[in-house]
């Protein structure tokens, strides 16, 4: 059952069709079961015993190029990346249904002046993550996730939807200033892709960045798949009409 609805343990199938399973499988069921034993659903146990073996990817713009080196990131001054931003997540708001929803938002003070869009966000999405240099975690929605002053996500600004039929994300890492510069003239390498599998892969290093000692947030019965459509090409033609809208 676990091995249909979780894909975990996956075993080795014998020519009879028998199952297989290593030490190492065995060992990973037994902390299943622990973690059950403390409280947690099966999907949440299952997703913090695969975390537990996974090394965390510290970076969603690094994470991304490295899985998928053949997208080119462009650069963007931040009144044009806040126009597309606002136009994926009012778009997401319109369209998607019950999402994962991801924000990085590098300094509280940058979060806390949308924090009434993303309240809003969150109220009908499945599970709502915002990253930033916060005090202390808040569970939200949206949950608030803090971010050590000196990890790279604090130079990072991202948005992440997730949702059947619905997938999209950005990634921008801001570039060095040379000299001072007004806000607006801030740069940022951007990466944005309404491809289902670029969004998975963003979903997946995000679900990683959360804190496992608040094991409830991974309990969202995790990544949902969206598979390549019309849709997605609809998707990309609204979000780009309501950027340019913006700019204008």
């Amino acid at each position: 059952m676990w091995e249909r609805r979780h894909a975990f343990p996956m075993a080795e199938r014998l020519p009879s069709g028998h199952r297989r399973y290593r030490a190492e499988d065995v060992q990973r069921v037994a902390q299943v079961l622990r973690e059950r034993e403390a409280g947690l659903s099966v999907s949440a146990a299952i997703e913090r015993v695969r975390r537990s073996g996974e090394e965390t990817e510290p970076s969603l713009f690094a994470g991304i190029r490295r899985r998928r080196p053949d997208l080119q990131p462009i650069v963007m001054r931040k009144p044009l990346l806040l126009a597309l931003t606002r136009a994926i997540e009012d778009e997401s708001c319109a369209q998607a249904e019950r999402p994962l929803l991801f924000g990085s938002f590098q300094r509280e003070r940058f979060f806390r002046a949308s924090a009434r869009r993303w309240r809003e966000f969150a109220r009908t999405a499945e599970l709502a993550v915002v990253f930033a240099d916060f005090e202390r975690f808040r569970a939200g929605p949206p949950a608030e996730v803090p971010v050590d002053r000196s990890a790279a996500l604090t130079r990072e600004w991202a948005v992440v939807c997730s949702a059947p039929g619905h997938a999209v994300c950005l990634s921008g890492l801001e570039l060095p200033r040379a000299g001072r510069r007004s806000d607006g003239a801030r740069e940022f390498e951007v990466l944005w892709s309404v491809e289902p599998a670029v969004v998975q892969a963003a979903t997946e290093i995000c679900l990683g960045l959360l804190p496992v000692e608040h094991p409830g947030l991974a309990d969202t019965g995790l990544l949902r798949s969206t598979p390549a459509s019309d849709h997605q090409l609809r998707l990309a033609t609204a979000i780009t009409t309501r950027a340019f809208g913006r700019l204008s």
